[in-house]
């Protein structure tokens, strides 16, 4: 096999398996797990992240109509008391739903099953946060999705050629350059204001780590793009802008993302508050 060839194909796999690391550890990844009451095991799955305008569903397969169900939330971080909601049992579901929150909106919610005298608590001692957004159009996720996963894959695969006895830099270079400014700075912009009404959350208005990792990335590769003209030794440029990008990638999507201030809110009794 030519070096080249096995060159992309470590590239995808490496791309590949980061994405999905990234993906099932970032804190809008729904919760699943398994409960047991009165001997019956119950598997749930949990959302921790809501598009669009209507309520949150929340469900919850028992199959057995004799389970009762609760689920109890209130505004994140806020001095809100706990409100309680009783589930309805529905095709072999328990089913509630938790009040549409302004974009960023997040809300604390727990359940409990019971059945008799028998009470059992999900997820566990840990309520979840789910986070609310708007509807962001599929042509504008699926292009971010095929810009950054086409970064990741270009960055990986320019800095596995400082490997190479010659090494080609330059075209895969700009090629990841051209890569990660469409998906991080035309397409990242717009899925935030379709999501969350704003265009950018990262430094210097905000802390929204998936914005500052992404300018971060994209700086670095700046630097290596010049040291292929200025330095003796691109190749260390190079490959140190592509484990920026791997490490950068690893780190879970949305952390410390857009959070809307209900205590803020309550002060100022506005529609704003809004903390990235």
């Amino acid at each position: 096999m030519k070096q080249r060839v096995l060159f992309w194909i470590l590239a995808a796999l490496i791309t590949i398996l980061t994405a999905y690391y990234q993906r099932v550890t970032g804190p809008t990844y729904p919760v699943s797990g398994k409960v047991s009451l009165n001997g019956q095991t119950i598997s749930y799955t949990l959302d921790r992240s809501h598009p669009g305008p209507a309520n949150a569903p929340v469900k919850i397969k028992t199959d057995d109509a004799s389970i009762h169900g609760e689920v109890s939330w209130k505004r994140y971080r806020s001095d809100d008391e706990w409100t309680r909601v009783p589930m309805k049992y529905e095709d072999g579901f328990l089913v509630a739903e938790l009040p549409h929150q302004p974009p960023a909106g997040k809300l604390i919610y727990k359940l409990e099953l019971r059945q008799g005298d028998q009470r059992v608590s999900v997820p566990g001692s840990d309520p979840i946060v789910i986070r609310f957004r708007g509807d962001v159009p599929v042509a504008s996720f699926i292009l971010h999705l095929a810009a950054m996963f086409a970064a990741m894959l270009l960055s990986t695969r320019t800095g596995l050629e400082h490997f190479s006895k010659e090494p080609k830099f330059k075209k895969l270079t700009f090629w990841t350059l051209g890569s990660l400014f469409v998906g991080g700075f035309i397409f990242g912009p717009a899925m935030q204001y379709y999501a969350f009404d704003t265009w950018w959350t990262g430094w210097p208005v905000g802390t929204d780590l998936t914005d500052n990792k992404t300018a971060v990335a994209f700086i670095v590769w700046i630097i290596a793009a010049f040291a292929l003209y200025k330095a003796k030794n691109p190749r260390r440029w190079v490959l140190g802008a592509a484990i920026v990008l791997i490490v950068v990638y690893l780190i879970p999507h949305s952390v410390l993302g857009s959070e809307l201030d209900y205590k803020e809110l309550d002060k100022q009794g506005a529609t704003t508050g809004r903390t990235q």
